[in-house]
């Protein structure tokens, strides 16, 4: 019993400590637009949807075991939120063609699976 305990604590200690996780809530994004007055009005909402979404992008790549590209992207979240005018100002891109062509590329190419309760039945 000597022995176990410390090994158990050397484990606890040492070997036990798993990789720390992207901290994700350490970002703070809702309060930083709760804070920032330029981030809640309407005319950009399209700059709060794009934080958010970097955000998620962040905790995808924290559940995929990306802890340094997370940490990248929170940084970069951190420092947007954290200047809006200019975040909002970089984000002006108002090229209708780009728009397009980024809204192609979010729909799903593979086609749909197939539903069995709009199939035909069979007799």
């Amino acid at each position: 019993m000597r022995l176990a305990l410390p090994l158990i604590l050397t484990l606890l200690l040492h070997g036990g400590a798993a990789e720390a996780a992207c901290d994700v809530k350490g970002a703070k994004l809702e309060e930083a637009i709760a804070q920032k007055s330029e981030l809640r009005e309407t005319a950009n909402k399209q700059t709060v949807r794009d934080l958010r979404t970097l955000r998620d992008a962040a905790i995808v790549l924290d559940t995929y075991k990306y802890g340094a590209e997370c940490e990248r992207l929170i940084e970069i979240v951190k420092a947007l939120a954290a200047n809006p005018e200019k975040t909002i100002e970089q984000g002006g891109d108002t090229d209708e063609d780009k728009a397009e062509s980024l809204e192609q590329a979010r729909e799903p190419k593979a086609p749909p699976p197939a539903d069995s309760s709009t199939a035909p039945r069979q007799k």
